[in-house]
């Protein structure tokens, strides 16, 4: 065997001398070796995001390997399903949908293709809750392939989630035709189901309680129109148009009566008798107080009331004891004519919200009271219009 010339040994021992008592620069090391390994492509765990050339130059050549636009864009498009399903694995959604959606962007002719793109996109959408564009996902992918199993099971998932129960049986019953065995298909078949009916049921009760409703509801307003009794939607109306609505109700009659549940927590009803039972308020304009009844019913007389306030436990606010009921008037406030009439405590409510000159307002017929011929009273009305006995 031929033997290397002395030269050769010499510069072979030279280059050992210095091997042995110089470090190699970038080795390895017992701190750093595993993070070393991560920047080499074999053996990284996860992929990476942005690739910056100058700083992973290994991976900008492998990127340019993979999507080189030599390449088929069938090619590129499977490329980008294994991408978009590497970052599916690390749970890494957002990404699995971005690769996906290059991939549907090469508009390949390979229907089965396009058909798992759409479906590995409409289950990277679905984890992240985004049921609806899942649920397009899915319609798109059967739009490729009408049969593709894993669109129809993913929709009906969607389905679910939007709480759209028949379409998620159909979509269970049109892919049962394909895989009649399919155990996630005959599950949530039975689940939505189950849910449409009773859904079915809660919306048929409902539409029963809103029938009902709706009826009362009826049967309120006509009672009040039988009565002549005039409802404001406002507080205030100018004369013209009271005048062209005198003898009938004013404006929208629910609206004007719904705003008192707003206004005092309570509302007009209807007994079981026929008979109207009011809210009312009282107002003492001169201790700024207010009483307020929460059902006045319509043939009750306002003495009554008025009794039952001032006979025993004074209001705290009657400091001079000077509410009493026979010592106490009653007036209502017309406004379109910045009038005042007194009521007859003899007379009942129906009496008093049939005058003419009498509108609901806000729902809740409204009264003011008075210490007769107290010095607050004759300042109060000095310089208003009164009108005498109701």
């Amino acid at each position: 065997m031929d033997s290397k010339p002395p030269e050769e040994d010499e510069v072979m021992d030279q280059f050992m001398d210095k091997f042995r008592t110089q470090k190699y620069k970038g080795a390895f090391n017992e701190d750093n070796w595993e993070e070393e390994f991560e920047k080499i492509p074999m053996f990284m765990k996860k992929a990476p995001g942005e690739i910056d050339p100058e700083k992973a130059p290994e991976l900008a050549c492998l990127q340019s390997m993979l999507y080189d636009s030599d390449r088929s864009p069938e090619e590129q498009a499977k490329s980008y399903k294994e991408e978009g399903n590497d970052y599916f694995k690390e749970k890494d959604y957002k990404k699995a949908i971005a690769a996906y959606t290059e991939g549907i962007k090469k508009n390949v002719q390979d229907a089965e293709l396009n058909a798992v793109l759409y479906t590995n996109r409409a289950a990277a959408h679905f984890y992240i809750d985004n049921y609806r564009s899942s649920l397009n996902d899915a319609i798109a992918a059967r739009k490729q392939k009408p049969d593709h199993l894993k669109a129809v099971i993913r929709g009906a998932l969607c389905f679910m989630e939007i709480k759209k129960y028949s379409d998620a049986v159909r979509w269970c019953d049109e892919g049962l035709k394909i895989s009649p065995t399919e155990k996630k298909l005959l599950e949530t078949r039975a689940k939505a189901d189950k849910l449409h009916r009773a859904a079915d049921r809660d919306a048929r009760k409902m539409r029963q309680v809103e029938k009902k409703k709706q009826a009362e509801k009826d049967s309120l307003l006509r009672a009040i129109k039988d009565r002549g009794i005039k409802i404001l939607e406002q507080s205030k109306k100018s004369e013209d148009e009271e005048d062209e609505d005198e003898g009938q109700t004013s404006g929208p009659l629910h609206s004007g009566l719904s705003s008192s549940e707003n206004v005092t927590g309570a509302q007009v009803f209807l007994d079981e008798n026929g008979r109207l039972h009011w809210p009312v308020l009282f107002f003492y304009p001169e201790h700024s107080q207010t009483d307020f009844i929460s059902a006045f019913h319509e043939d009750s007389r306002f003495i009554d009331h008025l009794n039952e306030m001032f006979s025993q436990d004074l209001p705290p606010w009657d400091t001079d004891r000077k509410y009493s009921a026979h010592s106490l008037e009653v007036f209502f406030e017309d406004e379109t004519s910045q009038s005042f009439y007194q009521v007859d405590p003899e007379s009942t409510l129906l009496q008093v919200l049939q005058h003419s000159r009498f509108w609901v307002k806000a729902g809740t017929p409204s009264f003011l009271v008075f210490v007769q011929q107290s010095p607050f009273y004759k300042k109060y009305f000095s310089d208003k219009k009164l009108h005498r006995i109701c």
